[in-house]
């Protein structure tokens, strides 16, 4: 990987509030294998020098085209940056524990808590609706993360929420404490070719367990009696069960 061998990952990792530094790179890399994956898919047959259509398209991808004043237009901005606007609707992505907030913060004094206050800067921007969304699964960093809604979501009274999508039914979200439980799944043997239960459990899949309440799957091995999966449970931790007595339900 060129981001490794140049030594920019190593430079950024000893150098103070470098770990930003460090995930933009990680970012770019994303970026590039999701565009490399999206020219598969659409090429048209012409000879282009990939380096050169990929920051071609960066390029186009810049926000050098913004809209004029008083023309209709999607305004896409950091929280940090809306403060002090306000919008008719406001659209706030990603709100999964370990992106929002971050996984960083759960290890910094008041981080948390910093965390909170920049949640609540962005759900005031909204003057009459507020859509919240997360993503079960996304690139991130570079790599594959199954995610749990974030515990802010939890926050906002349940009358003032039209869920869209369907959720878990009366279980808390919490937050997850430890930096291992956002690694990417392992590759291993094929999930359940023969499972006990045909539950058809799979990597990614929210699930509810009688004592440790909602989770996601987040890895698995063996087959038959001897399947078992590795569930993040948020606060409860990350645990391997064995399914055919675990008594996990699907959510």
């Amino acid at each position: 990987m060129a981001v490794a061998r140049s030594g920019l990952a190593e430079h950024y990792k000893a150098v103070r509030e470098g770990a930003e530094r460090v995930e933009n790179l990680a970012e770019l890399v994303n970026a590039a294998a999701a565009f490399t994956e999206e020219e598969r898919q659409t090429e048209s047959g012409a000879a282009v020098d990939p380096l050169t259509a990929f920051l071609t398209h960066a390029a186009l991808e810049a926000g050098e085209h913004q809209a004029g004043e008083g023309q209709d237009a999607l305004q896409l901005m950091t929280v940090h940056s809306a403060k002090g606007l306000e919008f008719n609707a406001v659209f706030l992505s990603g709100l999964e524990e370990g992106l929002f907030p971050h996984e960083q913060s759960l290890v910094e004094r008041d981080g948390l808590e910093e965390e909170r206050r920049l949640a609540y800067v962005a759900i005031t921007r909204a003057r009459k609706r507020l859509y919240v969304s997360f993503a079960q699964t996304r690139m991130l960093h570079g790599q594959t993360r199954y995610s749990l809604p974030s515990r802010f979501l939890d926050e906002i009274p349940e009358g003032l929420k039209k869920w869209l999508t369907p959720r878990f039914a009366g279980q808390r979200r919490a937050a997850v404490t430890a930096a291992s439980a956002w690694s990417a799944p392992r590759n291993k043997q094929p999930l359940f070719g023969a499972p006990r239960n045909n539950s058809g459990f799979r990597i990614g899949q929210n699930v509810l367990h009688p004592r440790f309440g909602a989770g996601v799957i987040v890895d698995a091995e063996g087959q038959g009696e001897d399947a078992r999966v590795q569930v993040n449970f948020g606060r409860q931790g990350v645990k391997w069960l064995a399914v055919s007595v675990a008594k996990l339900q699907a959510a």
